[in-house]
């Protein structure tokens, strides 16, 4: 089946600390059915195991129900590890259990698509920037048409700045790696939406979208993107040498 064919999209994106379902119609992309996100508050640990499921059976009831959804869309990272373990699994395991083709989106794509609500009139790139912990983004660069000018890739700030600084005009930055090294993205000559800009969370009307134009894959064949290893297997390696070399 072709991702086109889709009557109603189901778009799920756990990459972030946030929760964020929604809902489009094929005849009518761009007014969404349903659409919620699910904010983790400041302090708290991320609700995706608790409010994804929910989250998607009031998206697909609101939206005719399951015989109206003839395609899912997930975003697979970069991001979170276990944000996007849990919705890259339960999206699978969706496509299977109700016989519904699944498509894979890029998180950062739907991030920077997400620009063009409000600043559709503006012909600079899109710079998605997440904020990947440890000192690092995750960063991918993008054209007004959507097209990828940088794939996906993690580093520190001051490399992205050094990458920017090579491009032959400043791009949009959007995300919340872009609000936590604003300072070094604006030296860099690079414009950072306002704080208060809704455009910095990802939206899963845009990932339904963009999983319009992508083609359908087998459930087992949906795979998240991590760009680097997660935090638990780094505490046990680092664990493991400790005793190693009697530390612990």
């Amino acid at each position: 089946m072709k991702a086109s064919t889709a009557r109603t999209v189901l778009g799920i994106d756990t990459a972030t600390e946030d929760t964020a379902v929604a809902a489009v119609s094929h005849g009518q992309p761009h007014e969404p059915l349903w659409e919620r996100l699910v904010r983790t508050p400041p302090g708290e640990r991320p609700r995706h195991a608790s409010e994804l499921l929910p989250a998607v059976e009031e998206c697909v009831g609101t939206a005719g129900g399951w015989e109206r959804v003839g395609l899912i869309a997930v975003g697979v990272g970069p991001g979170s590890f276990t944000g996007l373990r849990i919705g890259i699994s339960t999206a699978r395991a969706l496509a299977q259990g109700r016989g519904v083709a699944i498509a894979p989106v890029i998180s950062l794509a739907a991030l920077a698509r997400g620009v063009d609500d409000g600043f559709a009139d503006r012909d600079e790139a899109r710079l998605a920037v997440l904020d990947a912990r440890r000192g690092e983004v995750f960063a991918g660069l993008y054209g007004v048409n959507g097209g990828a000018l940088w794939e996906p890739f993690v580093c520190g700030p001051e490399t992205l700045a050094k990458r920017l600084a090579e491009l032959d005009h400043s791009p949009l930055a959007v995300g919340s790696g872009s609000l936590r090294f604003r300072s070094e993205l604006e030296a860099a000559g690079v414009t950072v939406l306002a704080d208060e800009d809704e455009a910095h969370q990802i939206s899963a009307r845009q990932v339904c979208l963009l999983g319009l134009d992508e083609e359908p894959k087998p459930p087992t064949a949906i795979e998240p993107i991590y760009l680097r290893r997660p935090d638990a297997e780094l505490w046990r390696e680092r664990d493991r040498d400790g005793r190693t070399n009697g530390l612990g």
